[in-house]
């Protein structure tokens, strides 16, 4: 039986090749035959400052998709809050299918909803203003419009400052509200969630309106890699060490 996986929050950067290097090896080890297709659920980069991107780590992750689409791999990558620029140039260097946030598939014949997961965090609200000001299109064609030394200044300060900001808060904050999911999930006609952002890892069972729900929470790729691996009805979080 082939597997649907789904995976999220890599955030792969030059300064951690080791990430970089299990992720490439894991794409290098899918095939069709096996693998019905790779749901990568946002913050692949740790930064994406466009398209135009030439650093060479970079390239390098571009080159492991292309190479891994040519097989006839099906890839798909939502936006996350670090890769929220990822554009078209990205789906035509990749052959990844670029996805919309929420987006609803048929997972084992049941309606499955997909999302990175900052959206549900509605209880940060320092995070919200910040999102809404970076995803509206004036800001992205006035930053895209920058040099790229000047972009990636903007971007290594924004990171800095989110790190800073992160330190600062209360974990619960940080999480998904139970409220938000519940809603999201009622709006969107379905009892099951796959989403990442979050970083912890765990399937959570849940009641909507006196029916059964499940929210899936995928892992990051810091200290190991994370996938979830779908074959008809069974759900299973694994883990990959780092080389």
């Amino acid at each position: 039986m082939t597997a649907t996986l789904f995976i999220s929050d890599l955030h792969l950067d030059p300064r951690r090749p080791a990430v970089t290097s299990l992720f490439l090896g894991f794409l290098s080890e899918l095939h069709p035959r096996d693998c019905a297709g790779l749901y990568i659920l946002g913050d692949l980069f740790e930064a994406w400052i466009g398209d135009d991107e030439d650093d060479a780590h970079y390239r390098e992750v571009v080159a492991g998709l292309r190479a891994a689409t040519d097989r006839g791999l099906k890839l798909s990558v939502m936006h996350g809050n670090r890769d929220f620029l990822l554009g078209q140039g990205f789906s035509s260097d990749t052959g990844c299918e670029l996805l919309a946030d929420p987006t609803r598939i048929d997972l084992g014949g049941q309606a499955t909803l997909l999302m990175h997961g900052d959206t549900l965090c509605t209880d940060d609200l320092d995070y919200q203003q910040f999102r809404t000001l970076v995803r509206n299109p004036d800001w992205q064609r006035q930053f895209l419009a920058k040099p790229l030394v000047e972009r990636r200044q903007i971007a290594a300060h924004l990171r800095e400052t989110s790190r800073q900001r992160t330190g600062e808060k209360q974990s619960d904050i940080m999480d998904v509200n139970p409220d938000t999911v519940n809603e999201t999930l009622r709006q969107q006609g379905v009892r099951r969630l796959i989403h990442g952002h979050t970083h912890r890892p765990a399937v959570h069972d849940l009641s909507i309106d006196g029916q059964p729900a499940q929210r899936i929470v995928l892992g990051d790729w810091y200290e190991q890699g994370s996938v979830l691996r779908c074959e008809g009805q069974s759900l299973q979080l694994e883990t990959l060490a780092l080389p």
